[in-house]
């Protein structure tokens, strides 16, 4: 077990919190367990704060020479509900007009760099036109997923009916802000083997609760455990590329409304793709620098195997035998990819594309070479798609008669399979894989029940996933007959202090009348890790926000928002052949109101 990141230095400066008295109560989050007051770190003279107020953020401009100061418009270029980049001469800036007042924001989502004047305006938010990050247009604040940072907020004012805007230079070329976060004061020297909150698991999940903490002002010790040898990276760039969509899904507010989604809706139009994350190192995929977790205390455990959880003592044992006690716990293990039980099963070259390392190695293996991938769900077709421009020939195997199926129906799922197939990937459905054969230990053919024999210099396999969490099956932890974790609306276990969030939790999805669902998705583990740390802190959130997953193929970008699994029918609206429509997953009985339009 390594990469564990010890305490920054300690600076002089504590704030002491005070908790107010209907909290004093509490369960206080400590690492003995009892209550005491928790003391934080910020800029600025110490006060007495609740736990409801924020830390205080410093002013944004260090000075005014630092800034600069420009007319952008009139008051009566922008209309209510108009949104506009405007230039400033560093850098730009997003431009709103809502309820007859200016707002003036970062003009590029911090997730990936999407253009948000593109995006949607509704209810004081503006919505990411690529992912669905949502931002509060009054304090630029993230407000739902993806993504981790929020944007600056910039000063407007309004003089002789022209709207000025008063921006940091430095702020305009970053173009992303990370929160006021407190940083840890408990040292890990002396009590090593405790720590207040661990968290099992270092995907999206875990991250956010971790971070999430630290904006909530909690200054205690916290754990990070992940099997991988890597900090906490950005996953889906194994297999999806960045994209510029032409359209935008309708607004959502991250509590408004959802009670009218009841089915899922598909949106797929024409994109813009940059096919570079296959490909791409670990530095390059890393959600935050090792010097992110030093400056706010948060512990990174590298290559750490949790192999028995004691809820009774509040303790997990890592695989090398080291002991961690617990205060608060959040299991987020993810899942574990599906292999192969076919003969053959053990020759190189076959992967799960799980980390940077099996994705560098795919492409690698690729270059001018036969290609074959097992399974036709997103990840399977998202690198079957990339290896186009890499392979020699591109195979997929899939038991399903069409791509997608089951999730996009018989219809949409042929119109993405002659999309592929007029960029010259061979199909072969209907069927599984009876054998891979090797020469020399290395793959060369694939075997099909069906009694066809595909040359093959790499595999790739996609057909599904486990939970991980197996380590928990003598825990007293609650698992259902599939292995997930059930949860209630605010992420919790059946055990006290133990939350779950992310692949492994299945949870009630209030607007499908509070059905126990697993959604799988990157964006969905955000805001789950994020419900998880704020209940830590006693703050009674719940689970509210539409899940929403994306992919882009061949210059499609693919949106699909709501959760439609079971329907029995979809309404299509737009050009299927052309590839320029929405969907509509409905079930008997429901109705989804989602709407949009392809470009």
């Amino acid at each position: 077990m390594g990469g564990c990141f010890s305490k920054p230095k300690p600076v002089e400066l504590k704030i002491e919190v005070v908790l107010p008295e209907k909290e004093r109560g509490k369960e206080e989050l400590s690492a003995s367990g009892k209550g005491s007051p928790r003391a934080y770190q910020g800029n600025g003279t110490a006060r007495h704060f609740h736990t409801e107020e924020r830390l205080p953020a410093p002013h944004p401009y260090a000075g005014t020479q630092d800034c600069v100061e420009a007319a952008v418009c009139h008051v009566k270029d922008l209309e209510n509900g108009q949104m506009r980049e405007v230039e400033l001469g560093w850098g730009k800036v997003l431009l709103v007009k809502e309820n007859g007042e200016f707002h003036a924001l970062g003009h590029k989502c911090p997730h990936y760099g999407a253009p948000l004047v593109k995006g949607v305006l509704s209810r004081g938010r503006v919505r990411c036109p690529w992912h669905g990050a949502c931002f509060n247009i009054s304090t630029g604040d993230l407000e739902d997923f993806p993504g981790l940072d929020s944007l600056h907020k910039f000063q407007v004012k309004i003089e002789k009916e022209k709207v000025y805007v008063w921006a940091s230079k430095q702020a305009l070329q970053l173009q992303r802000r990370t929160k006021v976060m407190a940083k840890c004061i408990s040292p890990s020297a002396g009590h090593s083997g405790s720590t207040n909150v661990l968290i099992v698991g270092a995907g999206a999940a875990g991250l956010v609760c971790a971070e999430t903490l630290r904006q909530e002002g909690f200054s205690d010790r916290i754990v990070l455990c992940t099997l991988d040898r890597h900090l906490p990276y950005d996953r889906p760039k194994l297999s999806k590329p960045t994209c510029d969509p032409g359209l935008a899904l309708p607004s959502l507010g991250p509590r408004a409304s959802v009670a009218k989604w009841n089915s899922g809706c598909l949106a797929l139009s024409q994109v813009g793709c940059i096919l570079q994350s296959l490909d791409a190192q670990p530095e390059q995929l890393a959600l935050r620098p090792k010097e992110f977790f030093r400056a706010y205390g948060i512990e990174v455990l590298t290559e750490a195997q949790v192999v028995t959880v004691d809820v009774r003592n509040k303790k997990v044992v890592f695989k090398d035998g080291f002991k961690l006690e617990y205060n608060k716990l959040l299991l987020a293990p993810g899942s574990s990819p599906k292999t192969l039980s076919c003969k053959g099963k053990e020759v190189e070259n076959v992967f799960t594309l799980r980390t940077p390392e099996d994705a560098n190695r795919v492409v690698r293996l690729a270059r001018g070479r036969n290609a074959v991938v097992v399974g036709a769900g997103f990840l399977g077709m998202e690198v079957a798609a990339y290896l186009t421009e890499k392979a020699h020939s591109v195979s997929v195997v899939e038991l399903e008669e069409t791509p997608f199926r089951r999730f996009l129906g018989e219809r949409v799922g042929r119109a993405l399979m002659k999309m592929f197939e007029n960029n010259r990937v061979k199909f072969y459905m209907q069927t599984e894989v009876s054998e891979l054969r090797a020469q020399e230990g290395k793959l060369k053919e694939v075997v099909l029940k069906s009694s066809k024999v595909v040359r093959a210099d790499v595999c790739v396999v996609g057909i599904g996933a486990v939970p991980a969490t197996g380590f928990l099956r003598q825990s007293g932890i609650s698992l259902d007959s599939r292995g997930f974790i059930p949860v209630n609306k605010m992420m919790q276990t059946n055990i006290p202090g133990v939350f779950a969030a992310g692949d492994a939790v299945t949870f009630p999805l209030a607007w499908r009348n509070n059905r126990k669902v697993n959604i799988p998705h990157w964006q969905m583990a955000h805001a789950q890790g994020r419900v998880a740390a704020q209940n830590m802190l006693a703050q009674e959130a719940e689970i509210s926000t539409v899940p929403y997953l994306w992919t882009a193929m061949f210059g499609k970008s693919l949106r699909y928002a709501g959760y439609g699994e079971g329907f029995d029918d979809v309404i299509i609206q737009g050009d299927l052949e052309e590839l320029k429509f929405v969907a509509f997953y409905t079930k008997t009985g429901d109705m989804s109101w989602l709407t949009g339009k392809g470009s």
